[in-house]
């Protein structure tokens, strides 16, 4: 079942509290009332099954709530949401289309409540404690929505540093991510001008060794069966995928730049 399956499904907010459960709660509150009077309401769905998939899954409609209501909290910060936003954030997500009026729906409730992005961050920074690549792609991707338009507002930048300092990344990991998004956006191909040690977070200064042992890690760390197991959406392989090609690319061009086999 897709993730918008899940959620649409109305039961993934029976155990998800906080204000990403009010958040779906508010928005679809109707399929649990649907639920209950057809006397359906104590038949979990297969995706709710206990142990470790159920935990899984409920990690991956928190992700995807917290996209939704941080993304929404964005676009009040420069006052406008363009068509190229909208449409990036359904090609990241994969929204069918007749998914499309609730998940606006939820949008627009994250958007309207008086309440700032803080607890959104919070919340999804305490579930993903243990997952700070998780967490790296739900940055990635708020990113790609931001600058789909071909501009990236001083007020998204604060905005996204902000969520950034919210999940425990340092202003230096924040610019890494940052420049990540930046190369090459979903496609992974490193635009011209962008700086390979800025997409592996190294110094110029760095040895040989440490750019190899580093580019291990961030391929180990990054791929998408890893993320997906802890937490990310099988949605966004795309979106995993283009960090894993930019990290390789930067690689290659390191390489290339200090002539190492």
């Amino acid at each position: 079942m897709s993730i918008w399956g899940k959620i649409i499904g109305g039961m993934a907010g029976f155990s998800l509290g906080g204000p990403l459960g009010a958040l779906l709660g508010a928005a679809i509150g109707h399929a649990v009332d649907k639920r209950i009077a057809s006397g359906e309401a104590h038949t979990l769905p297969p995706w709710m099954d206990a142990g470790a998939a159920h935990t899984e899954q409920q990690r991956q409609v928190a992700f995807t709530l917290a996209v939704i209501g941080l993304a929404a909290k964005m676009a009040k910060v420069d006052g406008v949401v363009t068509r190229a936003e909208i449409d990036a954030f359904k090609r990241l997500f994969q929204i069918p289309q007749h998914d499309m009026a609730k998940v606006g729906a939820m949008f627009d409730q994250a958007r309207q409540t008086a309440d700032g992005f803080e607890p959104y961050a919070l919340q999804i920074a305490q579930l993903f404690h243990d997952s700070p690549a998780v967490l790296e792609e739900l940055l990635h991707a708020l990113f790609l929505i931001a600058q789909a338009d071909g501009d990236l507002h001083p007020s998204e930048a604060a905005f996204l540093a902000r969520v950034a300092q919210i999940f425990g990344f340092s202003p230096a990991h924040f610019e890494t991510i940052r420049a990540r998004a930046r190369a090459g956006g979903a496609s992974g191909a490193r635009p011209a001008g962008e700086d390979p040690y800025a997409v592996l977070g190294l110094a110029r200064s760095a040895t040989d060794q440490e750019i190899k042992d580093t580019y291990r890690r961030l391929i180990r760390e990054n791929h998408p069966d890893l993320l997906i197991a802890k937490g990310m959406p099988p949605e966004l392989v795309a979106n995993a995928n283009a960090t894993m090609a930019a990290i390789n690319a930067a690689f290659e061009d390191i390489k290339r730049q200090r002539g190492l086999k």
